[in-house]
């Protein structure tokens, strides 16, 4: 339950953000889904190899890079699900900085198994 409420997540994030960025869009609600799906597994098997990889260049960059490795994924998965289409790498950039921001917003509350939190504010008389 918990992978897909994280995937319904981060295709609502995806929707966010193919609405806002120009340079990027999605011709329908299957590829929308299919496109967060590769976008997580891409995140999850290609990204920490790649992180590590570049790991002088992040350091020297304050960590900045991987605002790039981000693009490249959401790049990628572009290339790979035919109806999701971002019009250049820095579309891709902007994108991801976006997606991430949307993606972390909506996934507050959301606890690794899935479920919603709830805070509770206790009143101190």
């Amino acid at each position: 339950m918990g992978f897909f409420i994280r995937w319904m997540i981060n295709a609502l994030a995806l929707a966010f953000t193919s609405w806002l960025i120009p340079g990027i869009w999605v011709d329908g609600f299957g590829p929308l889904l299919i496109a967060a799906l590769v976008l997580g597994i891409l995140n999850a098997l290609l990204r920490p190899l790649l992180l590590i990889l570049t790991l002088p260049i992040n350091l020297l960059t304050l960590g900045l890079f991987t605002f790039i490795i981000n693009g490249a994924m959401l790049k990628l998965t572009a290339s790979m699900v035919g109806g999701f289409h971002v019009e250049g790498f820095w579309w891709a950039v902007i994108g991801a900085l976006v997606m991430s921001f949307f993606s972390f917003m909506l996934s507050l509350f959301i606890a690794d198994t899935g479920q919603v939190e709830y805070i509770y504010i206790e009143r101190r008389s």
